[in-house]
């Protein structure tokens, strides 16, 4: 993912001053793809915390209000930060099962550009470059199937240019008897295309491996296998194999492996999360494995479970 930015970058920097709109979104949408690296599953079977930017379709767990916030950080060498946030009220009455509605935000900036001019003035400012994008999301539960939905806005700021867009996304998770999930999702679609770079159709498949204690008296730990893919943005498939393990609400680890299509060839990553629970809170780690020497990125999130 980091190849595959840096990559886009350095042809899209250099003769395009200022860019282009399309190549100004193209440019946005993979900040945003730099955001998804450091997500240890795929991202249409991403739950919890801030999940509802990547599949609205988000299942309620019986909590009254969900809130959760992910700050994610890469390398110093490609210099992007940013936050996502996302807070999902219940609907229905106190025994759950109904859904939720609610609002997402994200952040993704890049730091680091400077101006280069025959000036003798050393210093003529930075350039600005981030996009942000917020949402109103919500999701509908019918037995095993959840079906959701967000109306967001983005705008994508290069320089003294802004770009923005409306964009309507639909997310599907089907669940049979908590052994086999399929979900599926888009992200940022805004028009009917197979292959425009600013966004994405994902899905992904798990499977319940095993269920029960690893040791004699242990907990019981619950062992998932997960694929997922990303189509219709421009490039090559993304895909992403991955498994986890869990002990409930205290402890899980998950693990996933991508190769990533890009412009110019597929490259492999892979990133790993762990989620701890404390009480009604959740604070989860993740780190991608780095590529081409440059560093790992990382992702914390906090989520806090109002019932």
């Amino acid at each position: 993912m980091l190849h595959r930015y840096l990559s886009f970058a350095a042809c899209a920097w250099p003769g395009l001053w200022p860019l282009r709109l399309p190549a100004q979104q193209t440019a946005g949408a993979e900040l945003w793809r730099l955001a998804a690296a450091t997500v240890p599953v795929p991202l249409a079977l991403a739950t919890g915390g801030a999940a509802a930017f990547w599949n609205p379709a988000q299942r309620d767990d019986g909590a009254r209000a969900l809130l959760g916030i992910d700050a994610i950080q890469t390398p110093e060498a490609v210099g992007a930060s940013g936050f996502l946030g996302a807070l999902r009220m219940r609907l229905g009455g106190a025994g759950g099962g109904g859904g939720r509605v609610g609002l997402v935000y994200g952040r993704m900036q890049l730091g680091g550009l400077v101006r280069t001019y025959v000036s003798p003035d050393p210093d003529q400012g930075t350039i600005p470059f981030f996009t942000h994008s917020i949402g109103a999301t919500g999701a509908l539960e019918r037995g095993g199937t959840t079906l959701g939905a967000t109306a967001g806005y983005h705008e994508t700021r290069l320089d003294r240019t802004d770009v923005g867009q409306w964009t309507l996304d639909a997310g599907l998770d089907h669940r049979i008897n908590d052994v086999l999930r399929v979900a599926a999702a888009t992200h940022f679609l805004s028009h009917a295309s197979s292959s425009d770079a600013t966004q994405d159709i994902y899905a992904g498949l798990e499977y319940r491996v095993f269920r029960g204690p690893l040791w004699s008296g242990g907990s019981t730990a619950t062992i998932r296998a997960r694929y997922g893919v990303a189509v219709a943005h421009g490039f090559g498939a993304d895909h992403q194999f991955g498994g986890g393990i869990d002990f409930g609400d205290p402890f899980a680890f998950d693990l996933l492996v991508a190769r990533d299509g890009g412009y110019a060839g597929a490259t492999w990553r892979a990133v790993a999360g762990l989620r701890v629970g404390i009480g009604r809170y959740r604070v989860s780690f993740a780190r991608d494995g780095g590529v081409s020497d440059l560093g790992s990125a990382f992702r914390v999130g906090l989520e806090t479970r109002l019932r």
